[in-house]
């Protein structure tokens, strides 16, 4: 698993943005099969790390979502 908090490892929206420029660029065609197949690696690679990064979301608005539900046992949350 890719630590997405790692400071190499791109955003989110970098890693989208180079998938798309790698969807671009396959599409294009007139690459040769090995540059094809490196430019697919990388992106299987970039489609994975940005399902991470959706995933990581939702877990946080899931928490979020559930701590919003649950009522304050102090009774001082502005919810």
């Amino acid at each position: 698993m890719v630590d997405v908090a790692d400071e190499k490892t791109p955003s989110y929206e970098q890693a989208r943005e180079e998938l798309t420029e790698v969807v671009r660029r396959l599409e294009a065609g007139g690459l040769t099969l090995e540059q094809s197949i490196e430019l697919w690696e990388r992106g299987e690679r970039l489609a994975a790390l940005c399902e991470e990064w959706l995933q990581g979301a939702r877990v946080k608005l899931a928490a979020a979502m559930a701590q919003r539900r649950q009522p304050d046992p102090a009774g001082d949350a502005p919810f």
